[in-house]
């Protein structure tokens, strides 16, 4: 079967938890960074991601996001670009539509958007952005940026709007999206009133590392939604976000594994068991809700995603800088799912 695969920027070093997303990044750098992200494109990769963080990783470093997808865009020329859970409290929804609707111009029309309703609170008021303790009072005002922004990316003439929290007086948004009707709009995770939205207005849906129960709770949940409203469940793209950690062979697994737990004093016992030579049998601490192996084995772990209909990965490599697990993937597992 078909899927599509994106790589995830190491935009920050590892944050203090060595399995949270890029744990082998010693320090930020961003030349480092952005040649990633050009040797991703170059190898095949469908999509292009950046978080979305003010404060995040070692030493609070991490890229601004937008700054660094527009970077992006400048230097590939086929991978789609997208932030991942766009914080929309960051920035008020007409800036967010003009610039996006930039970025698709000037990336050839390659913007995926990922709005979310923003999830880190020390970050909004170190800033002093706004920020609203109660998810479903984020969640109102995000579904009603979202509505803003699907207007101003459509509007022909000078644009009145008048909502709850955000209002307009005759404003314009050209150039328009290059990609029409716009750009794809993608939101995630599994609060009930965010997949109602999904139901209602998205073209995508991601989903963050969850086990397999969990993955098929909110899968159907989302499917339930879109019943209520009459929406084939099949038009919704979903993917999956994840960290993978890929070598030749459980010998190259060990090493690489062993050097991220280098940076944690207190690995858990199965991790540093396998990385010991202790056990072949990979962690099940990793393998529950990462892509952990050799080629095959990773490919084999895919297989069981997409039988439950995800088509697009999003791909946190754990040896990141290192282009080691990058270049191996494209190699030996991507071309087998094209």
């Amino acid at each position: 079967m078909r899927a599509e695969f994106g790589y995830c920027l190491p935009i920050f070093a590892v944050p203090g938890n060595a399995f949270f997303r890029t744990p082998n990044y010693a320090a930020l750098d961003a030349a480092t960074t952005l040649t990633a992200g050009r040797q991703a494109d170059a190898l095949g990769y469908d999509s292009l991601w950046v978080a979305d963080h003010l404060m995040l990783g070692k030493d609070e470093a991490i890229l601004e996001g937008w700054t660094t997808l527009a970077a992006l865009a400048g230097c590939t020329s086929r991978a789609k670009l997208g932030i991942i859970h766009y914080s929309h409290p960051m920035r008020h929804p007409a800036m967010t539509a003009k610039m996006t609707a930039t970025l698709d111009q000037l990336s050839g029309g390659r913007l995926i958007h990922f709005f979310d309703c923003g999830n880190n609170r020390r970050e909004h008021t170190a800033y002093g952005l706004p920020w609203q303790e109660e998810a479903e009072e984020r969640l109102a005002r995000m579904e009603e940026a979202l509505e803003l922004t699907l207007a101003l990316w459509g509007a022909d003439q000078p644009l009145d709007f008048s909502g709850r929290y955000y209002h307009l007086q005759q404003a314009l948004c050209k150039p328009a999206p290059m990609q029409q009707p716009h750009p794809p709009v993608w939101v995630g995770e599994a609060h009930p009133l965010m997949l109602d939205l999904c139901a209602r207005r998205a073209q995508g849906w991601n989903t963050t590392p969850v086990p397999l129960p969990e993955l098929d709770r909110r899968l159907a949940a989302l499917s339930a939604a879109c019943e209520r409203v009459g929406r084939p469940f099949t038009e919704i793209k979903k993917s999956f976000e994840t960290q993978i950690l890929i070598a030749p062979d459980l010998a190259g697994l060990r090493r690489s594994l062993g050097q991220i737990l280098a940076r944690n004093p207190n690995p858990p016992a199965d991790l540093a068991a396998f990385a010991q030579g202790q056990t072949d049998s990979l962690p099940a601490s990793l393998t529950d809700t990462f892509l952990v192996g050799t080629p095959e084995q990773v490919a084999t772990q895919l297989e069981v995603y997409l039988q439950r209909d995800i088509r697009h990965f999003l791909l946190w490599f754990m040896d990141a800088p290192d282009p080691a697990g990058l270049e191996l993937f494209a190699r030996a597992v991507l071309p087998r799912f094209r």
